[in-house]
């Protein structure tokens, strides 16, 4: 389970980087192809709600009840998660106006994406420095099972399917390199 965990967040700095090639197309001056960027925005909004989010309430309903010292560190992270949805719901508003023709600037629209960018990355530190330690002190290989087939399936055939539904997304993640 920790492993898959892991392979979920190399996964999603995969994505990032994307958009992070993205962002710095548009700090440039240059304009992205902002058609990718709505299909990763769309993947991300589509992944937080179908993984991540149940992943959450799981795990930190199970930790309140083995740990209840880390009560603080999920309710953190909650609050953090909502912040950065919140931000990438804003990102794709957006986009749909860009792709719309209507009038966005640009330069806000670089700095959100970064903004935004910089909040997933701290979200995932967090998580991989804060509740992965916690998950490994409190759960047992039993609770890890009993979570495991709670879960909805993985980030690994959420990229198995973008071959299929994105091509040209998934030709850009092939050529994002694996986060350390």
């Amino acid at each position: 389970m920790m492993t898959q965990l892991r392979l979920d967040h190399a996964n999603m700095a995969r994505m990032l980087h994307v958009l992070q090639l993205k962002q710095k197309t548009l700090a440039r001056g240059d304009r992205p192809n902002f058609q990718l960027v709505r299909e990763v925005v769309d993947y991300i909004l589509d992944y937080m709600e179908g993984f991540t989010l149940p992943l959450e309430r799981l795990f930190s309903e199970h930790l309140k009840e083995v740990a209840p010292e880390s009560v603080e560190v999920t309710e953190r992270l909650a609050s953090d998660y909502k912040a950065v949805k919140s931000r990438l719901m804003r990102l794709s508003n957006d986009i749909d106006m860009i792709l719309m023709d209507a009038v966005v600037p640009m330069d806000r629209f670089a700095d959100d994406l970064k903004a935004y960018l910089a909040a997933h990355r701290a979200y995932l530190r967090d998580e991989r420095e804060l509740l992965f330690p916690l998950i490994r002190r409190h759960f047992n290989d039993e609770d890890m099972d009993c979570l495991a087939k709670a879960l909805p399936e993985g980030a690994t055939a959420e990229l198995e399917r973008l071959q299929d539904a994105y091509p040209e997304l998934y030709a850009e993640l092939r050529e994002a390199p694996l986060p350390v």
